[in-house]
């Protein structure tokens, strides 16, 4: 099959899977007019490859690790070495303090919202019969053109 057929069935586009070739993760033949040929374990393999690299692995990890999977669209890794358990171990290390720090950056926003949505819900008058008094949450008024509220734009026009 050609890069196209193999883009179309794994998802992964054609630029990343020369990227791919250039990083030495696949390696397919070359035809006569010199067109990248692939075979049907190019499907899989781009699977693989694509999983390893969505839970953060670098191309560098995913290459030397690559020849140690089997079972295809499965990551199982057999008779793995020292030096490649000791680097996917480093590898698990890092992304626990991103997932760390994605979790203490998603709680800061989460407190920022929240007092936020407070102080707006506080500034709401129960007279309006604003959605405070419905037990809504208070929402930023609507921008228009040039960052004016809606209101604005609209007394203006």
């Amino acid at each position: 099959m050609k890069i196209g057929e193999l883009s179309d069935r794994t998802g992964v586009s054609r630029r990343l899977l020369r990227y791919y070739e250039e990083q030495g993760l696949i390696a397919p033949s070359r035809i006569a007019n010199n067109y990248r040929e692939y075979t049907e374990a190019f499907v899989d393999q781009v699977v693989q490859i694509r999983g390893l690299l969505d839970i953060g692995l670098p191309t560098r990890v995913v290459k030397q690790i690559l020849p140690c999977l089997d079972r295809p669209r499965q990551i199982h890794i057999k008779d793995a070495t020292p030096e490649v358990l000791a680097l996917l171990a480093g590898e698990r290390d890092r992304m626990a303090e991103r997932i760390r720090l994605l979790v203490r950056n998603r709680d800061a926003i989460s407190s920022y919202l929240e007092e936020v949505v407070a102080a707006l819900r506080d500034d709401v008058e129960p007279s309006s019969g604003g959605s405070a008094e419905r037990g809504e949450a208070a929402q930023p008024p609507e921008r228009g053109p040039g960052g004016r509220h809606r209101d604005e734009v609209e007394a203006r026009d």
